[in-house]
């Protein structure tokens, strides 16, 4: 029986978000390309005929995956109010929903993954470069919009995209979505010290 994604999907398609699940999960090294293909329910040879540099071509596909799914939680976050503090607290709840949703499996692709291919898989370095910077210009966007200079905006891009990273992964070894939630609220008390916002 076709599953309604297999139906709906095509298969590199299919391909790229069964990798990006297994890495949420497992990450690189735990994650097979036999599995994928099992996860993807595609043949190896439609694997390797849409990826043919193998598991690390895939895998910075499956980056540029992640890196749009989350810069689509981002903009819906950061959307949510033109208060800046406001808005980041929306993201952390929305990764903290997700999160536990996944019963605190789906962690961030990313990340994961750049943490067990440093400095050996140039592909993926990239990929994961340019996702980095993708989110923070989307923190950028939002801060100088708020009024925050651009020098003050992307020092403190970069502290909202490393705190959030961070908390996730402490959120999914807990179990728990305390540690979003206490960073989301800390968050947002720093940018209010720029906008003048109290918290």
């Amino acid at each position: 029986m076709k599953t309604p994604e297999r139906t709906t999907v095509g298969t590199r398609e299919r391909i790229v978000r069964a990798t990006s699940r297994l890495l949420q999960r497992q990450g690189y090294e735990g994650t097979g390309v036999k599995q994928i293909s099992r996860e993807a329910e595609a043949t190896l040879g439609s694997v390797y005929h849409f990826f043919p540099g193998g598991k690390q071509e895939l895998a910075a596909e499956a980056i540029r995956h992640g890196d749009e799914e989350f810069a689509v939680l981002l903009r819906a976050g950061l959307g949510s109010s033109p208060d800046p503090g406001e808005a980041v607290l929306v993201c952390t709840r929305m990764l903290a929903r997700e999160l536990r949703a996944s019963d605190w499996q789906d962690g961030c692709p990313v990340s994961t993954t750049a943490l067990e291919t440093a400095g050996r898989a140039p592909e993926i370095e990239r990929a994961v470069a340019a996702a980095y910077a993708n989110w923070r210009a989307i923190v950028v966007d939002h801060l100088v919009a708020a009024g925050i200079g651009t020098q003050d905006a992307a020092e403190l891009a970069g502290t909202v995209i490393c705190t959030l990273e961070g908390a996730e992964l402490a959120a999914r070894i807990a179990c728990s979505e305390e540690p979003l939630l206490v960073s989301g609220k800390h968050l947002a008390r720093l940018l209010g010290t720029y906008t003048g916002a109290q918290r």
